[in-house]
């Protein structure tokens, strides 16, 4: 991005993203509990934005580790041992998700244990085979990964007890090495992750296209 703070915090709109991505989860699932797990350094930040923008949505918050896998490992060690059911984990620089996706992604892990999102390539793919070698690979076979990944609480809690690995890239990836499949649903074209600043000039218009249709 070019920048010297954490993309969850770019301004959009006069708040910074993570605070839509959060008032998403907590507009399709209101019984919903937050947990938002942050850099250390950035945890008096996020408590002198929300003072400042006056947001009040309950949430428990927390510092997180060296990787994704051990962020989201802190994030699970503040869910009591005895909690039972379905937890999410979500990118807080996608706060376009739609309220649907969300609530299949709840819906479907009660039943097969682990869900993840998805949309289908629209364009020619191509795989690395070796140095300047590549093949043209069939598109409709592959898959691009979203958030929320939502898995039954227990069987996250459980992958998450092995050592970290660098080819641990998401929590399905977590979940599939711990010997579990995962279940693919259809996502949402909107839920884009920011992470340049043409996605910005993006999420901007889809700001706009949301705001009209509220």
């Amino acid at each position: 991005m070019g920048v010297k703070v954490p993309k969850q915090f770019l301004m959009l709109n006069g708040k910074p993203v993570l605070m839509y991505t959060l008032l998403r989860f907590h507009e399709a699932l209101p019984e919903c509990k937050l947990i938002l797990v942050l850099p250390h350094d950035y945890l008096d930040k996020w408590q002198s934005l929300s003072a400042s923008c006056g947001f009040k949505l309950p949430l428990l918050l927390i510092g997180g580790g060296e990787t994704r896998f051990h962020s989201v490992k802190n994030g699970l060690s503040c869910i009591p041992e005895n909690e039972k059911g379905v937890v999410g984990v979500h990118d807080g620089v996608r706060p376009f998700v739609s309220l649907d996706v969300i609530r299949h992604c709840y819906a479907q892990a009660r039943i097969s244990g682990g869900v993840v999102p998805v949309m289908k390539s629209v364009e020619s793919v191509r795989l690395t085979c070796g140095d300047n070698d590549t093949k043209a690979i069939d598109r409709n076979r592959c898959f691009l990964v979203q958030t929320p990944q939502t898995f039954q609480i227990e069987l996250l809690r459980k992958a998450y007890e092995q050592c970290y690995r660098n080819d641990f890239t998401d929590d399905a990836s977590v979940v599939e090495a711990f010997g579990e499949k995962i279940q693919v649903v259809e996502g949402n074209k909107e839920n884009i992750k920011i992470t340049s600043p043409f996605d910005m000039v993006i999420a901007r218009a889809l700001l706009t296209d949301f705001n009209n249709k509220s």
